[in-house]
């Protein structure tokens, strides 16, 4: 039998931080019990991805979390002394001063409202999608490491199904916009249908074809606080924005209703998702044989005949 070696998670210093040594317990007692990161995700039930964040210390894990850990893995109240133990506030990653407001109103708001263009919104970005994003900034690779560790720790809450109600409207450029590659828009495509399956998220498209749809000049969030208080948020260039003036917020709620409504359904979104997504399939395992080639195409064409009321999205064929 194959013995399982535990190596201890290093930051780019090459020290173990407490959140990760945290997160390489939790994985000892894991792999101990004979569990994988899909069967201990069942039993809370979480999003399999989040324990990996909790195993490899991006994600802070609730007390009521640790106690499951702790009582299902056998650990003897070891989990739940680290936890207790830990500067979890100081663990956390950092976010860019001019976002740290943004932020902690993510912390605690109870529904967010997004509209995104050309790139995809924060809270659904897949790890390897936001570090292409922050690459390009010409960072340094622990500068880079620390933003990406502190945007998906953002997403913690709404990746709960039991999270924030999170509705969000994509432009389509949002999908046809390449960072990083295929491989990496692939999985940015598969990740947005997983988490619009979510009881408290759900993802519609602006399609690009719909000539009467009024899109917002920019991104925009509508976020409502508890208590009921609302705020608008909009970014610029290393800059974010906030109003609560109420005519404000009221003229761009509506705008966002509007849009919202006139844009594809979430269904009909996950459809095209999907299309869109298997174009990026074929450029990671090219076709050879013009038979599998058509069959797509015909399965496709049925797609979009089945998508009921919806537009009619045009696409540029490539000539010859």
């Amino acid at each position: 039998m194959r013995r399982v070696i535990e190596r201890e998670p290093k930051t780019q210093a090459g020290r173990t931080t407490s959140s990760e040594l945290f997160g390489a317990l939790l994985r000892h007692f894991r792999i101990r019990a004979g569990l994988t990161q899909d069967q201990l995700a069942a039993v809370l039930p979480v999003d399999r991805t989040l324990i990996a964040h909790f195993e490899a210390g991006t994600r802070t894990p609730d007390r009521k979390h640790v106690e499951v850990f702790d009582a299902l893995l056998g650990a003897d109240g070891l989990l739940l002394e680290m936890w207790e133990k830990i500067d979890w506030a100081a663990a956390q990653p950092k976010h860019p001063d001019w976002f740290k407001r943004r932020a902690e109103m993510d912390a605690q708001l109870m529904v967010l409202r997004e509209f995104q263009n050309q790139v995809m919104p924060g809270l659904l970005q897949t790890e390897a999608y936001a570090r292409v994003l922050f690459e390009r900034k010409g960072l340094s690779e622990a500068e880079v490491e620390q933003l990406v560790r502190a945007r998906l720790s953002r997403q913690e809450r709404f990746l709960d199904p039991n999270g924030p109600l999170f509705l969000c409207v994509l432009d389509e450029s949002t999908l046809r916009t390449v960072v990083g590659g295929p491989r990496v828009m692939r999985d940015q495509c598969a990740h947005l249908l997983t988490v619009g399956r979510q009881p408290n998220i759900r993802v519609q498209v602006a399609p690009a074809g719909h000539a009467r749809l009024v899109r917002p000049n920019t991104p925009m969030s509508l976020i409502t606080l508890p208590g009921g208080r609302d705020w608008l948020y909009s970014e610029s260039l290393d800059s974010g924005h906030f109003s609560s003036h109420p005519a404000v917020i009221a003229r761009h709620a509506r705008a966002y209703d509007v849009l919202r409504a006139d844009a594809l359904s979430a269904n009909e979104s996950a459809a095209l998702i999907r299309d869109v997504m298997e174009g990026y399939v074929q450029h990671v395992h090219p076709r050879t044989q013009l038979g599998d080639l058509a069959q797509e195409q015909l399965q496709r064409r049925q797609r979009r005949q089945l998508r009921r009321g919806g537009p009619r999205i045009s696409r540029r064929r490539s000539r010859a």
